[in-house]
């Protein structure tokens, strides 16, 4: 689950991460009237899920309020396209009003899951400011890395040895080793699987804040976090992800054209492969998982037919907890209710095979049985074409 920049803000602060004073407005009089309560220079921020808005116009400073309320109003309600959202955008529909800092250094902090190492990896960088993913490519060098092992947490000495690896001035490392470690605090507690903070920023006056924060966190352990559970922002996500969700299914939209409806993860993630090696290109991830009843089955195809992109659908089933006759009956029940005009491939191997295809071939619906993945693969991408 992502968050705003303003919500890991609130986070990291009851964290003992320093941030710079702001706060959240959904309309130009609103944002107006926190520069006036600053009085001050502030920077208008747009608020979405994505990375590189200040390119695309997102992010600008305000030296008066009057400022502030014409750059909030004309940020609030556009569609804001960066490098992360992709050509459709993203609609802004708050911006975060906060007091601009005397800059003497950008610097890049983050803390990811290594699944390498089978821990969380604390990242630093001097080169902050600008998307890490370049930094990777271009000056992988430039990256410094120290690995925070399960029950200890990020430890002072590398803590400081990061602050030294950016060149800090010695004044300033004792502040840096706190920062740094409360993040770390901030990450392992919230479950978070992502904790981002670029840039992070060295002022004039000797002061280190976040001057950006990205969150994500783990969607499995929500349930023990109520309070970040309801920072979720619907409007944010794609709508047939949100539906999914409602239903339990792993589902994620893509750009190709042929749907895929699959259980378990591995199974999916080959589905894919072997669709892209046939020459075509998937719509989705969609894992029904291991145990899905048959009105599962039918919301996962609804859901598939839902993207306007699909053109043939491919139902990879291999019966092991999920019987192919459960999975059979809710293809059909949904395909009767929709209307299907699409194509759809369908190839079922385990535990009553023989059962599922028999409700296929008996449903009276126009569906191709494949007798195994490559078969499947080709035949989906044939008709999708």
């Amino acid at each position: 689950m992502k968050i705003h920049e303003f919500q890991g803000k609130q986070i990291l602060k009851g964290f003992g991460v320093a941030v710079p004073e702001g706060e959240v407005a959904e309309s130009a009089d609103a944002a107006c009237a926190i520069a006036q309560k600053m009085a001050r220079e502030v920077v208008v921020k747009a608020q979405i899920h994505a990375g590189g808005r200040g390119k695309a116009g997102g992010v600008k400073i305000a030296k008066t309020p009057e400022e502030a309320h014409a750059i909030a109003a004309s940020i609030l309600g556009k569609t804001l396209v960066t490098i992360q959202t992709g050509p459709e955008g993203q609609l802004v529909r708050r911006v975060l009003v906060e007091e601009t800092l005397p800059i003497e250094r950008e610097l890049y902090l983050g803390i990811v899951v290594d699944r390498a190492q089978s821990c969380p990896v604390f990242m630093a960088s001097a080169a902050g400011g600008v998307e890490i993913e370049k930094v990777a490519a271009e000056t992988p060098e430039l990256i410094l890395r120290e690995a925070i092992r399960p029950g200890f947490g990020l430890q002072a000495f590398q803590a400081r040895k990061l602050a030294f690896g950016l060149g800090l001035p010695a004044e300033s490392v004792p502040r840096a080793t706190e920062f740094m470690t409360a993040l770390s605090r901030a990450f392992e507690s919230t479950d978070a699987s992502l904790a981002e903070i670029n840039p992070f920023v060295l002022t004039k006056d000797g002061r280190l804040l976040a001057l950006d924060a990205k969150m994500t966190f783990d969607d499995n352990a929500l349930y023990r976090h109520e309070d970040i559970r309801k920072l979720r922002d619907l409007a944010e996500e794609d709508p047939l992800e949100v539906e999914a969700s409602k239903y339990s299914l792993n589902y994620i939209k893509l750009d190709g054209t042929v749907g895929c409806m699959v259980n378990g993860a591995g199974l999916a993630m080959g589905t894919m492969d072997i669709i892209k090696y046939a020459g075509g290109s998937p719509a989705n991830f969609l894992d029904v998982g291991g145990g899905a009843s048959a009105e599962q089955v039918r919301h996962a195809f609804e859901i598939l037919l839902s993207d306007k992109n699909v053109r043939a659908v491919l139902i990879n089933i291999f019966g092991g907890i999920m019987r192919c006759d459960i999975v059979a009956t809710g293809v059909v029940e949904a395909a009767r209710a929709l209307g299907v005009k699409v194509p759809v491939v369908v190839r079922l191997e385990g535990t009553n095979v023989e059962e599922g295809q028999r409700i296929l071939r008996e449903s009276g619906l126009n569906f191709a049985v494949a007798s195994g993945m490559k078969d499947a693969a080709e035949k989906v991408v044939a008709l999708a074409r």
